[in-house]
């Protein structure tokens, strides 16, 4: 991006699934259409670095897709603020940015969901996510012992990319109740590429120990995680381990939608059926409008592109495929719903706050989510709360009651430039 100001059509946030197929398919109708990213390349964190490697046929098909497409690829560039209706504030390393659009689709994906438990902030301890973006991008795990646990199907992925490169899965625990797990495997009969994903998995995940109804209490070691105790309701046990995957699924990330005054349903953004918000001329799709995974995040974006691009007979052709994506997105909300246990693993000393350091005892003695930011500094520090705001929703029912700007973190001098 070379100039401080530029206006589109349509623009696109995010270039994960949601974000591509949104933007191929209003570009292809003719559109000036641009994506906005803080990555580098196009793909997001599901499809990470595979527009330099042949690994997921899916992803480069949509990848190549999108360079055809003929929209602007706006890398390196992440949205910090909406000052007003038809511009976003953009900050780039070579400056703030501000973009202009007619028609904006907020395909913002989602991000992993941490509980806090003893032990949690040890080196050597992270989402199954963030470790296998690490693996992805180089980092060596040929060798090391990993337990993964938490819920979700992210944790079989995880566990069959890292075994690929030489990592031995110790465990793989699914808090999920066996009863539920295998009641959503029977529903995936009706998804038969879901199925074969799915069989192929565990294929090449034979003799690696996969228990559900089991979850993490505490993670054990000095400098580093070297062990971590699981429990089952009835008992508790140790594994040894070099790294730790914990993550109890994903969260949805609304922050901009909520920036620009979008109504959310259950934590997620409401939407109509052409993927239009609350707000005019605002689209949304992929997880930030339910946790559903990339077939349905690719339906949806599609929805969204053709309806912003005023095609709105190619955009209902879809809607018999998004509704049995969504089918399949409650039956996997409901196989993996986070059971009570969870919501005491923490004691009043372990954090609950890591950018602050802020203990959950201190936390818990508050009344709100509002007053634990005044008098403890909870949620303030460099992630604006995403990662303990969401467990304070989880474990005491608190919800987000505002977002401000910035978004994320930047320069003030990004925030208080203006280019007109």
């Amino acid at each position: 991006m070379t100039e401080p100001r530029s206006r589109f059509d349509i623009v696109v946030v995010g270039a994960g699934p949601a974000g591509l197929a949104a933007a191929c398919a209003a570009a292809e109708k003719g559109k000036r259409v641009a994506v906005v990213d803080d990555a580098p390349s196009p793909g997001g964190q599901i499809w990470k670095g595979e527009q330099s490697r042949l690994s997921i046929p899916q992803a480069q098909k949509w990848i190549e897709r999108f360079r055809r497409s003929g929209a602007t690829l706006l890398d390196r560039t992440a949205v910090i603020a909406a000052p007003e209706p038809g511009v976003l504030l953009a900050e780039h390393p070579e400056g703030a940015r501000e973009i202009e659009w007619s028609k904006l689709i907020i395909a913002t994906g989602a991000r992993e969901l941490f509980l806090p438990f003893p032990g949690w902030t040890l080196p050597g301890v992270m989402g199954p996510g963030g470790l296998q973006a690490l693996v992805k991008g180089g980092w060596p795990i040929a060798g090391k012992r990993v337990v993964i646990c938490g819920t979700g199907p992210l944790l079989l992925a995880v566990a069959d990319g890292l075994k690929k490169q030489g990592a031995t899965i110790a465990m793989i625990a699914e808090q999920a109740p066996m009863s539920r797990v295998a009641g959503f495997g029977f529903k995936t009969l009706r998804h038969p590429g879901k199925l074969v994903q799915g069989m192929g998995i565990f294929a090449r995940l034979r003799g690696v120990p996969y228990r559900c109804g089991v979850w993490p209490v505490q993670a054990n070691g000095g400098e580093q995680v070297n062990s971590v105790t699981l429990a089952d309701g009835s008992n508790q046990w140790t594994e040894k381990c070099d790294l730790l995957a914990c993550g109890f699924h994903l969260v949805p990330n609304v922050e901009l939608p909520l920036a620009m005054g979008c109504e959310l349903a259950g934590g997620c953004v409401r939407v109509d059926a052409n993927q239009l918000t609350t707000v005019p001329d605002v689209y949304c799709s992929g997880e930030p409008t339910g946790i559903g995974g990339v077939d349905c995040a690719l339906t949806e974006g599609q929805i969204a592109g053709y309806s912003a691009a005023g095609s709105d007979d190619q955009a209902a052709a879809l809607s018999n495929e998004r509704a049995g994506w969504h089918a399949f997105r409650l039956a996997m909300s409901n196989a993996f719903a986070l059971r009570e246990e969870l919501k005491s693993l923490a004691n009043p000393e372990t954090t609950f706050c890591r950018c602050e350091d802020v203990a959950f005892g201190r936390v818990k003695a508050a009344s709100g989510w509002r007053e634990a930011k005044l008098l403890t500094r909870c949620g303030m520090g460099a992630c604006q709360g995403r990662t303990c705001g969401a467990a304070a929703k989880f474990i005491l029912g608190w919800g987000m009651e505002s977002v401000r700007p910035p978004l994320l973190p930047a320069r003030v001098g990004n925030l208080t430039r203006t280019n007109r």
